[in-house]
């Protein structure tokens, strides 16, 4: 079945990095556009980028400079590289599978910026 597990979330430091993975089973990441999205606590959900079947990228302008989405087909996994991290992207981030108007979710990894 259809399956999105994220990691690589954790506590860092204002300014660091973090890269996130989002492992996927029951099908072909190449296949879909992916997409991780971010919530914070009382706001709404934030879409962060997205990337599509044939390669193409986008970023909230949040994000852009210091987020690259990026995909390894071998291990049919989505990465989130993340730098210059600041205290506003504190969230909980999500990996998503796109198929036409429906999503599937995957369960989360917290990112906390802090000092």
């Amino acid at each position: 079945q259809v399956q999105l597990v994220e990691s690589g979330g954790g506590l860092v430091q204002p300014g660091g990095s973090l890269r996130l993975s989002c492992a996927a089973s029951g099908f072909i990441v190449t296949h879909y556009t992916m997409a991780w999205y971010r919530q914070t606590p009382g706001k709404q959900r934030e879409l962060v980028t997205t990337i599509t079947s044939g390669g193409s990228t986008n970023y909230a302008n949040s994000a852009k400079g210091r987020f690259t989405i990026s995909r390894d087909n071998a291990k049919n996994t989505v990465y989130l590289q993340m730098h210059n991290l600041k205290p506003e992207d504190t969230a909980v981030y999500y990996c998503v599978r796109f198929l036409g108007g429906s999503q599937y979710w995957g369960q989360g990894t917290q990112v906390t910026v802090s000092s």
